[in-house]
């Protein structure tokens, strides 16, 4: 295929399948729709290397909160065999030799392009093509589109007044400098207290001279107890995968372990105690899992919540200090919980400073620091930027994309997104989301979310093959009742109450506030996609050479 009017012809590549993104989502679903079904299929990558988020996120501290063994791909017994975690939590670095690995084992490089950000998707109809271009004037065009972009990789830079005349240097934890950043001897500025930051806060206060971390909201998290893996726990885990995978599916956030069917209003204070301080010193997300009713009811929540403010101020020393670190406006895991390595720990250190910005705002980043709204001046070397994600839409919406009769995706997403199922969009035939917002993605252990959405779109896919069908897209109506479900299951929790939580983009100015990911959980959201494939894709338009069908 050639394009080039009044110019000389450029030789564009047709794919069968583009797939947009390297990380879990994109290497899985280059290996199902290549290896699987035989189309040709080829990713585009903005990074020089594999690994979406975790080629990105190398700030200090990064590390994954789900447990080792079921943050991994469970597809294939062969790639399972033939690794073996080190870590209970594992670190950036070793996350993405894993993703390293996977690529190599299934021979993927071969059919990736790096170094290649998409900037313009555009839907042809005359030769049902999509058309992509990257930033480098590459072209590429093929018959279904994929984006794989993961759901926090668009960083979100605030645009603090003043950012651009700092004299020192600012950094953000998802775009994070390849070389790492020395904070030896430096006044150390950190914004944002969410995962990120937490994460990020007692590493460089161990090698600052002294960071001052302002904090807007303030958190909830859980001591991980990180610690390495055992043989005999490494064996375990290789022994028993077929059990494991089991129990990820069966649980509504994909984790290993199940939420207890006990109520935290049915047992009396002494036993409601005994079971949270075993979570706690256990470490990590099981302590949301201790009772059935945590997010749906709010005097269970209550009951949390406090448990784990009492357990902040306990561990940090000043007394002012563990007041705004417990001054915390939203219930319990309404919010991504976070677990951590001694980050109330850090607030006892001498060289680490607190700064509550909800009740003295920044008003500008001056050239020698940050300034408040009271007048008060922090002097800094370097800011931190730990704000976190224009999540699960940012990424998509800056790829250009255009879809049928003109209509970009920002357009049609102008109100908040609307998906069906969260893997495909009406308006935009051929495209799918993986772990698009509408999903359960960011509220489950991601990689089992990514392998049903990835198994899911190939199956569409040959099915459509075989039907000769030509396009396939949502109908509004689907889109609408779908975005309707999704707040009504939300609304039967306690997340819509957390009112800066970016699950409703309120983090990023200007954004709609929407709930995005699907609050129902893992088997219910499961069951539904399967019940819409068996039924012939209900919900969803096709078209074929000359006839157009309503399925």
């Amino acid at each position: 295929m050639s394009e080039g009017a009044g110019r000389k012809a450029v030789e564009v590549p047709v794919h069968d399948a583009l797939i947009v993104g390297a990380g879990f989502a994109g290497l899985y679903q280059l290996h199902a729709l290549r290896d699987r079904l035989g189309l040709s299929a080829h990713v585009l990558e903005a990074a020089d290397g594999v690994g979406g988020t975790w080629w990105w996120n190398r700030y200090p501290g990064a590390r994954c909160d789900s447990e080792s063994h079921a943050y991994a791909f469970y597809f294939s017994e062969e790639l399972l065999q033939s690794w073996e975690w080190s870590e209970r939590y594992p670190e950036q670095p070793e996350i993405l030799r894993y993703l390293n690995h996977v690529a190599d084992r299934l021979d993927l490089r071969r059919d990736i392009t790096f170094n290649a950000r998409v900037t313009s998707a555009r839907w042809d109809a005359e030769d049902n093509l999509w058309h992509v271009t990257t930033a480098d004037g590459q072209r590429w065009a093929a018959t279904w589109l994929i984006t794989a972009v993961g759901c926090l990789s668009s960083a979100n830079i605030p645009d603090i007044p003043g950012r651009d005349d700092f004299a020192g240097r600012w950094v953000h934890t998802g775009h994070w400098p390849h070389e790492g950043v020395d904070f030896a001897g430096l006044r150390v500025g950190m914004i944002g207290t969410g995962s990120t930051g937490i994460q990020a806060a007692p590493v460089i206060a161990g090698s600052a001279a002294h960071l001052t971390v302002f904090q807007r909201t303030a958190n909830y998290s859980i001591p991980a107890r990180n610690t390495p893996l055992t043989s005999a726990f490494k064996r375990w885990a290789k022994e028993n995968a077929a059990e494991i995978r089991e129990a990820m599916h069966a649980t509504g956030n994909g984790h290993p372990w199940p939420v207890s069917d006990r109520s935290a209003l049915e047992v009396d204070d002494a036993e409601r105690e005994a079971i949270f301080r075993a979570a706690w010193e256990k470490g990590g997300l099981r302590l949301r899992a201790t009772f059935r009713d945590i997010l749906t009811d709010r005097r269970a929540n209550d009951t949390a919540a406090e448990f784990i403010r009492a357990r902040i101020r306990e561990v940090v020393k000043d007394p002012t200090t563990a007041a705004m670190l417990t001054d915390i406006d939203h219930p319990f895991a309404t919010k991504r919980p976070p677990i951590d390595t001694g980050y109330f720990e850090t607030f006892n250190r001498d060289n680490v400073t607190l700064v509550d910005v909800r009740a003295d705002p920044i008003e500008r980043i001056t050239p020698t620091g940050i300034r408040l709204k009271s007048g008060a001046e922090h002097a800094l070397d370097i800011i931190v930027f730990a704000t976190g994600f224009d999540a699960m839409t940012g990424a998509l919406l800056r790829m250009g994309i255009t879809g049928r009769d003109g209509l970009t995706l920002s357009d049609a997403w102008a109100a908040g997104p609307r998906t069906q199922l969260g893997l495909q969009v009406a308006g935009f035939p051929n495209m799918f989301t993986v772990t698009g917002p509408g999903s359960p993605s960011v509220l489950t252990n991601m990689p089992v979310a990514i392998e049903q959405h990835v198994e899911w779109i190939t199956d569409c896919i040959a099915a459509m093959r075989a039907r000769g069908v030509a396009t396939i897209e949502p109908t509004e109506e689907a889109c609408d009742r779908w975005v309707a479900h999704v707040n009504d299951v939300a609304n039967a929790t306690l997340m819509p109450q957390a009112g800066h939580s970016w699950y409703l983009g309120a983090n990023v100015p200007g954004k709609p506030r929407v709930f995005m990911p699907y609050a129902g959980g893992m088997p219910a959201y499961r069951r539904v996609c399967d019940e819409v494939a068996a039924a012939g894709y209900e919900g969803f338009v096709t078209t074929g050479a000359r006839t157009r069908v309503t399925a």
